[in-house]
């Protein structure tokens, strides 16, 4: 790589921080459209809670391989966009709508035609299977707009502007407020009320994003315009395809996981799923940090600055690592009024305090790994967290489940530490890769010099 001395370390620093609080900010909003359909329902009752919950990890699934596609187009998308090269910014910029019709079809019809089977595959409760089945049909109704969201939010991002998908969180994470209210309490809908609530909000999110989409300049967007090319999917795929089946085999390791756990119990299931919802927010902020990295590791790389690369690299894990601790902290001193929040169950709210108390001791691995994960899609080396999740999610967690709830009929907490020992086992391997991949891309811009 060239060296590029036009920015200094510090106004590098600064415009990844600049990036990232809008991320991080439209990343907490999102995760508020999810608590307040746990907290509202929660109040129902464990029932309602449980029903809610048991297909929070196939929607996790469907989300995370539409979500693929957006990676790959934010790595090609930046690079070009570093190169200055506004032709290929708007060709990527059609596939990306190309794709979003391919997985509202293909993802919506499959979720639709199995929402009935679903609860039964993930151990649910008969009493709870109506529900269940109910509230993620509803929500799957407008996958056209949901994939607009990942996807397009993905190109918008690229073009360094993170705002623009930072406003249209905000509005669908505050609309989604009083929608919840209106719909489970006032009309009486429960479940069922919270589901058209979040339906909706992803119709306004999809739209909106497909507005902010249209009229960026970068893309000189026409539906005239939208024709295949087999060349740029081929690209698109070739990063995709790791990155999905990444989401695939992790989410499908949730379900298992969580099928493991469901069958404990509905209050240790409830206590289990409620934690798992509020330690969200903790970790959210390092996701927003990870998409600003990948959005400017993939423009140093378009515009080889080498010494951008590692400035961007370094100070990501670093503001990462800050926000982890500090959060982790506040997650083990508020753990059970948080818990609270989402549950008037007592045997809920103290079981799952104390589960929370327990992870956010490993909050900052947590944080590493996700960091590491930004730096790897923005260079679009995919593979390397495929290999990684793959191995940690069935090696550590599911085997050592399995162990623990059939072999060993241990508690929740046992369940837990499996968890837990899966999230630094991949902060620690993806950390090593790093490493290797740091020290060749060294040894390579050494040998380019010498020569």
């Amino acid at each position: 790589m060239k060296r590029d001395n036009t920015d200094s370390n510090s106004d590098i620093v600064k415009q990844l921080i600049r990036l990232s609080i809008p991320t991080m900010v439209e990343e907490i909003l999102v995760t508020v459209l999810q608590y307040v359909d746990v907290a509202m329902v929660g109040h129902l009752g464990e029932d309602a809670t449980a029903a809610v919950s048991t297909t929070t990890t196939i929607g996790w699934l469907i989300g995370g391989v539409i979500h693929a596609f957006g990676i790959a187009i934010l790595a090609l998308m930046s690079r070009s966009i570093g190169e200055k090269n506004g032709e290929r910014v708007e060709k990527l910029s059609r596939q990306a709508v190309l794709l979003v019709v391919a997985c509202a079809v293909i993802f919506g019809t499959a979720s639709l035609i199995l929402s009935p089977f679903i609860p039964v595959w993930m151990g649910a409760d008969e009493r709870i299977r109506a529900d269940a089945s109910r509230y993620f049909f509803i929500i799957s109704l407008p996958m056209l707009f949901r994939a607009a969201e990942l996807i397009l939010a993905s190109s918008i991002r690229a073009t360094l502007d993170t705002r623009s998908p930072m406003i249209v969180g905000l509005f669908s994470g505050l609309l989604n407020v009083p929608l919840d209210y209106l719909f489970i309490y006032v009309f009486g809908w429960g479940v069922k009320g919270a589901a058209y609530a979040t339906a909706i909000c992803y119709v306004v999110g999809g739209s909106l994003m497909f507005l902010i989409f249209a009229r960026k300049e970068e893309f000189n967007f026409s539906f005239r315009t939208v024709t295949p090319d087999g060349k740029l999917l081929s690209e698109i795929g070739k990063i995709a395809v790791p990155a999905m089946a990444t989401h695939v085999t992790s989410c499908l390791g949730y379900v298992v996981f969580a099928g493991l756990v469901s069958g404990m119990g509905t209050t240790i299931f409830a206590a289990h799923s409620i934690a798992v919802n509020a330690e969200t927010v903790v970790y959210i902020p390092g996701y927003g940090i990870s998409s600003a990295t990948s959005a400017m590791i993939g423009v140093s790389l378009g515009e080889k600055n080498e010494r951008k690369f590692r400035t961007v690299s370094r100070a990501s894990v670093f503001m990462t690592l800050g926000i982890m601790c500090i959060n982790g902290l506040l997650l083990y001193l508020f753990a059970f009024p948080f818990m609270s929040l989402f549950s008037n169950s007592g045997p809920v709210v103290e079981l799952g305090g104390q589960m929370l108390r327990m992870v956010a001791l490993s909050e900052p691995f947590f944080g590493l790994m996700i960091c590491m994960q930004g730096i790897f899609y923005g260079m679009g080396r995919t593979k390397n967290v495929f290999y990684i999740e793959t191995f940690s999610m069935w090696c550590v967690r599911v085997f050592f489940t399995f162990l623990v709830v059939r072999v060993w009929n241990l508690g929740l907490r046992e369940v837990w530490f499996c968890m837990i020992a899966d999230n630094i086992t991949k902060a620690v391997l993806l950390t090593i890769s790093m490493i290797i991949e740091m020290r060749g891309r060294m040894n390579s811009a050494e040998t380019a010099a010498s020569g």
